[in-house]
């Protein structure tokens, strides 16, 4: 008996990917939420309130309000101005600082660093912009018994110190009016005429100075650096001990800002890159 062979065509269908569960989603719509809240803050030049924010996000305050107070809970915002506005908070300098151990502006600035020390036999310091504070990022020590050495990390008020006003100097205004705020409240008897007199000289020399000021006994002089589109995010400083810093009238002064100003300059280069 003849069989007959019979051939079966088998169809595979391809296999869809698997679809995001509603949990899934919500929680990836969530995270971007979180996140576009923290670029707004990292984007702005002032402190923002949950109106504001759902504006420019399109989100309801009832979301945004959600998201400040997780985010206030973890210190990555903080509130300003009676509660009714925030600001990046110290987890996020944190962040940015970690970020900023990690781009080009310290390789950048490290030969230049050298050169400054070298040159001026004392300490030369590297300190940037996260959020409305100043953090010190590097440093290279005077190679003299008796030198000034800073601590990489901490976060410095705008108004104190040559390596804060150089920077504070060339930022928007309301940096100026929060800054002069908070320096009323933490030295009521500082003269803020003298204070608004001083930014005025920075902008005016392109470096400024200070002495016995936040340390006793110490003395720095400090130079602003910017990035390729003209923003200040830091400064340059050449810090020692206040008896080996010379009158601001002092030709040997004006020698070590200038060297002090010529290497914030080479930064700025350094950072916009090839011409």
């Amino acid at each position: 008996m003849a069989c007959t062979a019979r051939l079966w065509k088998v169809e595979y269908m391809p296999v869809s990917p698997p679809i995001a569960t509603t949990e899934q989603s919500a929680g990836t719509e969530s995270a971007d939420r979180v996140a576009d809240v923290l670029i707004a803050f990292a984007q702005s030049d002032k402190p923002l309130g949950v109106s504001e924010l759902a504006r420019r996000l399109s989100l309801s305050k009832a979301v945004v309000h959600r998201i400040l107070q997780s985010l206030a809970s973890r210190a990555l915002v903080q509130p300003v101005h009676g509660d009714t506005t925030y600001s990046l908070g110290p987890a996020a300098i944190g962040l940015g600082t970690k970020a900023w151990s990690q781009l080009d502006v310290r390789t950048v600035a490290a030969p230049v660093l050298r050169r400054l020390r070298d040159r001026t036999r004392e300490t030369a310091t590297l300190s940037v912009l996260v959020g409305h504070r100043r953090v010190y990022l590097d440093q290279y020590e005077s190679p003299q018994e008796v030198k000034m050495v800073v601590e990489i990390g901490p976060q410095y008020p705008l108004h104190s110190g040559a390596s804060s006003r150089a920077i504070l100097a060339f930022l928007p205004e309301h940096f100026v009016v929060e800054a002069t705020q908070e320096l009323r409240v933490t030295r009521p008897e500082a003269d803020l005429d003298a204070f608004l007199t001083s930014l005025d000289r920075i902008r005016e020399l392109g470096y400024g100075t200070s002495n016995n000021e936040r340390n006793t006994g110490a003395a720095s002089i400090a130079a602003p650096f910017f990035d390729s589109a003209g923003h200040v995010i830091g400064s340059v400083s050449s810090s020692g001990p206040a008896f080996r810093y010379s009158s601001t009238a002092d030709d040997d002064h004006v020698a070590h800002a200038a060297q002090v100003v010529s290497a914030a300059e080479d930064i700025t280069r350094g950072l916009a890159g090839p011409a």
